[in-house]
């Protein structure tokens, strides 16, 4: 077992290796209720979720990436960006039979788990973009990068802090362009019955929080 895992708990262990397919693992995050980040912003790491019990989209790409890392499926996590209006995501990639899929945490009907069907990274990441838009009916997604989970020094899965030394990292990728700026004047906005389903969520804020 590699030194990242040695210090799991038997109960975390059980886990990691009940979820032994990316569905398994997307299933159980959507068991999950949203990290509403009720007392400020967090970046739990795998243990803290697990105690926890919610997720924020970034904490589950972590958690995901954790156990497929256990399983020694894959290591790679993708980070969407948007406009400055907007919110990144991140989802954690897996490989099926030479094709790339995802597994996402959200708390809205966009933005979800990806079949592994797409022959890039870049083709899955595409996938998101009429998904990713803004109340207005604007479309944000913009660009891309990839970050390798190997490449974290720390023992990112059990640390009881938040994982801000990921988000960093993140930070210093290259993030390739899914568009150019005159595919940008030629966008669409999005329909009022698409910004409708938009509004759909799993989980919903407590009132007065």
């Amino acid at each position: 077992m590699a030194p990242l895992f040695t210090e799991l708990t038997k109960e975390e262990k059980g886990i990691f290796e009940k979820l032994n397919t990316p569905q398994k693992i997307q299933d159980f995050l959507e068991t999950l209720p949203i990290n509403f980040e009720e007392k400020g912003e967090t970046l739990y790491s795998p243990r803290s979720v697990l105690k926890k019990k919610k997720a924020h989209c970034f904490e589950g790409a972590l958690f995901a990436g954790a156990v497929l890392l256990y399983q020694h499926k894959a290591t790679l996590l993708l980070d969407l960006q948007t406009t400055l209006n907007d919110e990144a995501h991140v989802v954690a990639l897996f490989k099926q039979n030479r094709k790339w899929g995802a597994i996402s945490k959200t708390n809205h009907a966009s933005l979800r788990y990806r079949d592994p069907v797409y022959k890039t990274i870049r083709e899955l990441a595409m996938s998101y973009f009429n998904e990713y838009f803004k109340d207005s009916g604007q479309k944000t997604l913009r660009s891309y990068a990839t970050l390798d989970l190997k490449k974290i020094k720390k023992n990112w899965v059990i640390d009881e802090n938040n994982l801000w030394y990921v988000d960093k990292m993140f930070d210093t990728q290259k993030h390739t362009a899914l568009i150019t700026n005159r595919d940008v004047r030629n966008l669409r906005k999005v329909g009022k019955l698409e910004r409708k389903t938009g509004k759909f969520v799993d989980w919903k804020k407590r009132k007065g929080v």
